[in-house]
């Protein structure tokens, strides 16, 4: 009985914990379009994880997960604020065309302006090097490195 209401106060404690970090939820637009949400763990970096349809020709499902560090934030405007952030991260996925999975690293590269309304915006490069059945996925290089805006609502 008594490990039973150790488990419960810790795992309330968890939750009131993480339900009192700021988070933000949204899309993602580049090439394709992705679900985008992230969540502070710390001021202020945040977790970035990304789920949605990428490619044009050989269109396919992706997700991505990202640690954020932030490195400045600098006073820019006198109302909202301004975030540079980098990190890394992996993603995974298919194509729907050929159905191959693939597997990768990825590092991100972006800014991003937070309204005084719970609205983001963000600007961001993410250059992806990984695997595609067995053979180097050369195209997520490349499609990386197209500019990728987000916008999301804070919370």
């Amino acid at each position: 009985m008594k490990k039973t209401l150790i488990i419960i106060a810790a795992v309330l404690g968890f939750a009131v914990a993480a339900s009192a970090q700021p988070k933000a939820i949204g899309g993602r637009l580049g090439y394709g379009i992705e679900a985008s949400y992230q969540h502070y763990l710390g001021d202020p970096n945040f977790l970035e994880i990304n789920a949605g349809i990428w490619g044009l020709s050989d269109i396919g499902f992706k997700a991505t997960g990202i640690y954020n560090f932030v490195f400045a934030q600098p006073a820019w405007s006198p109302r909202g604020f301004w975030s540079w952030y980098a990190g890394p991260g992996v993603t995974f996925g298919t194509t729907a065309y050929n159905g191959k999975f693939f597997f990768g690293l990825v590092g991100q590269i972006g800014l991003e302006y937070e309204f005084w309304f719970p609205l983001q915006l963000s600007a961001d490069l993410r250059p992806t090097f990984g695997f595609c059945d067995s053979e180097f996925y050369k195209d997520g290089i490349s499609y990386g490195f197209i500019p990728t805006i987000s916008i999301r609502y804070a919370f």
